[in-house]
């Protein structure tokens, strides 16, 4: 049972995450996010049979069916994570939905779906533009905000937690005139510490540290794009820190207490 209500939550993530790739694609562009999708290079309006997430790219062997042109893999990655993620979401808060209290899991369950897609736009946005737009980002603060009273009784350290976090990150920006760290991850940073409380929060900075750390230093090896001046969107790297911490319930800090 378990495993067949993971899956429909998976298909459920995949369907949201083709929605994230428009918002993703038509933000500040001037586009509505409604209408039919089409080809960004013939504009030619897309079949059903080329709408269906993740396996459309399979089919269409990641080419356009009218003019060829190749696909970004942004469009299975994006619905392949989100789909993750709602599986994710489900299996651990299964406990919730067995106890009996529909309403309960679903109204907890679309506030974390909530969060962590706009925290999928985030990420692969600064990616492609190396930008992390202001109103996503105050969106997703608001309702980190929020949940700290709705989830659990808020205490003076769950409501510092937010400043707290982004604080490093808004120092490094003051200090460095914005040259090694952007204004957009500290505030990314303060909603992060409220969704994820202080312990949370520092476990997936460490992480994200590491992980670009070890992405830096491989695009510097491997790659003739980057050198050593090149500029690396950190809010992918946060946002997979923070996916990590939230689902593995990591305690990377205890490690280096021992």
């Amino acid at each position: 049972m378990e495993v067949i209500l993971a899956i429909v939550f998976f298909l459920l993530g995949t369907i949201i995450g083709s929605f994230l790739n428009v918002v993703i694609l038509r933000y500040n562009t001037g586009r509505s996010f409604g209408g039919r999708s089409a080809c960004m290079v013939c504009e030619r309006s897309l079949s059903g049979k080329e709408l269906i997430p993740i396996l459309s790219f399979i089919y269409l062997r990641g080419r356009c069916l009218a003019c060829e042109t190749k696909l970004s893999l942004q469009y299975p990655l994006v619905e392949l994570i989100t789909g993750l993620i709602f599986a994710g979401l489900f299996l651990k808060l299964q406990n919730v939905f067995f106890t009996g209290n529909s309403l309960h899991f679903a109204g907890i369950y679309a506030y974390y779906a909530l969060l962590f897609s706009l925290l999928v736009v985030i990420a692969v946005y600064d990616l492609k533009h190396k930008i992390i737009p202001d109103l996503l980002v105050f969106v997703f603060g608001v309702f980190a905000f929020l949940g700290i009273f709705i989830m659990a009784p808020a205490g003076l350290w769950e409501i510092l937690s937010g400043p707290i976090a982004g604080a490093p990150f808004a120092l490094l920006w003051l200090l460095s005139g914005g040259r090694w760290m952007g204004l957009g991850d500290a505030k990314l940073a303060v909603g992060l510490g409220w969704l994820l409380g202080l312990s949370g929060v520092a476990n997936a900075f460490l992480l994200a540290v590491w992980t670009g750390a070890f992405l830096g230093i491989l695009l510097l090896i491997f790659s003739k794009k980057y050198g050593a001046r090149s500029e690396i969107p950190f809010a992918p790297f946060l946002v997979l820190g923070t996916i990590i911490s939230f689902f593995c319930n990591l305690n990377l800090i205890s490690v280096f207490r021992l």
